[in-house]
């Protein structure tokens, strides 16, 4: 196309060994979803052992107190990245259904519309919340003897915003095109810096909760500049020349990024805020109740990593399967994703049941912390459930690139599922904390449902492009 010919006239040849743009419509279904998930997968696992660095590190060397600190200001930095996440979700969509559609054209319009947009955005929030980080610790009752640790911890992750918002718009657009290979690259850089620099500030500098934020951004801002620079070396293969006049937001890219990105950002939304007015209440339960529910969410992660890497890759197959008018390989996508997650669920749901003590023992020696951890194990397994189930159910909903139905996840999930559910069980049954971690539990098996009623109804064939082969 002009456009192709263009980028290889401005940039010669594309870097050797570098393909980004993967064709995912081809070949067996379980070998491609394997094959594109597993560097996700990989990248998940280090992103997941960098963060548990920054809660074993301080609890081990600040104890109870900077271990709820990280918690709550771990809070603070899901409300800061809701917005990335959902707008970047969205571009990875429609940047695969461009492949699947072969239109290069827009593929460089919609990566300068992402660069523009969540660059502005990342500015924008940034100031809002250097004044609004500390009253948001207020709401969420975040306890007297800790506040100073979060409060620094939420401040530094505030001045990260920008290159949160760059490493995950970078990583979304290589997605989209089909490269898991190249984010897991820039992932375990920032890993590797990540815990390099959690040893050194929080150990012999003394540094606290504040040394594991800092380790944390400085990782981050190291990944984006490498992922940038890759981009640049290939913009032919993006489309996308890296001029200031293409930086820009392009009017027919905007027209189908923002309508399908704002449900994404109100549905990440209504489950972050979701989750912080219920984690309100339950640091109204005192310093342990916040470091088990803490623990607890590391936990999760460790079954949520191989989720997380499920279901941008299956959503992508999808995404490209429907460009491509290929519709009999979406059902496909959907049970090889349920299977993949059925085996590691299975295995965390035995290790929990039976040895409780190896998993929470990892970040705290606590005899409080403990005690109180084991009678969160049957909340641990509907978590299990949730995690084996969520991905097929949204990666149908996201690889279709369908704005109501993830409204409705949002509404049902966030609102009606978290928030009223917790209410429901921990006030008005009066089960207390309990309630709260059963309500956030139950929640998360609501995308898996309303994923598969939408498979069965047949609605999602509607959004297919006409099939060269089906």
């Amino acid at each position: 196309m002009a456009d192709e010919n263009i980028g290889k006239a401005q940039t010669g040849k594309p870097v050797k060994g570098q393909k980004i743009i993967h064709d995912l419509t081809t070949g067996s279904v379980p070998k491609t979803l394997i094959t594109f998930a597993l560097p996700l997968l990989a990248s998940g696992f280090l992103q997941m052992v960098y963060n548990m660095v920054d809660m074993v590190v301080v609890g081990r060397f600040v104890g109870t107190e900077g271990l709820s600190a990280v918690a709550i200001g771990g809070e603070v930095l899901q409300l800061i990245t809701f917005i990335a996440m959902g707008f970047s979700n969205a571009g990875q969509v429609l940047l695969s259904r461009y492949v699947g559609e072969e239109r290069h054209d827009r593929i460089g319009h919609m990566v300068g519309t992402m660069f523009t947009l969540l660059m502005g955005l990342a500015v924008v929030i940034t100031i809002i919340m250097l004044a609004a980080y500390q009253p948001i610790l207020h709401w969420l009752n975040t306890p007297a003897e800790i506040y100073t640790y979060t409060r620094q911890y939420s401040l530094i992750c505030v001045l990260g915003i920008v290159f949160i918002y760059g490493y995950n718009m970078v990583s979304a657009i290589l997605r989209g095109m089909g490269d898991s290979r190249h984010p897991f690259i820039f992932i375990a850089l920032a890993s590797v810096i990540n815990i390099i620099l959690d040893l050194l500030f929080v150990g012999p500098m003394k540094m606290g909760p504040a040394g594991a934020a800092l380790a944390t951004i400085i990782g981050q801002a190291v990944s984006f500049i490498f992922a940038i620079s890759l981009l640049y070396r290939n913009r032919a293969q993006i489309h996308f020349d890296f001029k200031p006049r293409s930086f820009r937001l392009y009017k027919e890219e905007i027209g189908v990024l923002l309508p399908l990105g704002i449900p994404m950002v109100i549905q990440s939304a209504a489950v972050t805020f979701s989750m912080l007015f219920v984690n309100s209440y339950i640091n109204t339960y005192g310093t342990t109740a916040v470091a088990v529910t803490g623990i607890a969410r590391k936990i999760e992660m460790m079954v949520n990593v191989i989720a997380q890497a499920v279901t941008p890759a299956a959503a992508a197959m999808i995404s490209q399967a429907l460009g491509a008018g290929k519709t009999k390989r979406v059902p496909q996508v959907m049970l090889t994703a349920l299977w993949i997650l059925a085996i590691p669920s299975a295995i965390f749901a035995v290790i929990t049941i039976f040895w409780p003590q190896l998993l929470f023992g990892l970040f705290s020696t606590d005899p409080a912390v403990m005690e109180m951890a084991l009678s969160y194990i049957p909340v641990a397994l509907i978590q299990y459930l949730g995690c084996a189930t969520r991905p097929a159910g949204f990666s149908l909903i996201n690889g279709s690139a369908n704005p109501k139905m993830n409204l409705t996840v949002a509404i049902l999930d966030g609102i009606i599922g978290r928030i009223g559910l917790g209410l429901f069980l921990g006030i008005y049954l009066s089960w207390g904390i309990r309630g709260f971690w059963y309500g956030n539990a139950i929640s998360g098996l609501l995308p898996f449902t309303i994923g598969f009623i939408y498979l069965l109804s047949g609605a999602w064939k509607k959004r297919a492009s006409k099939p060269a082969v089906n």
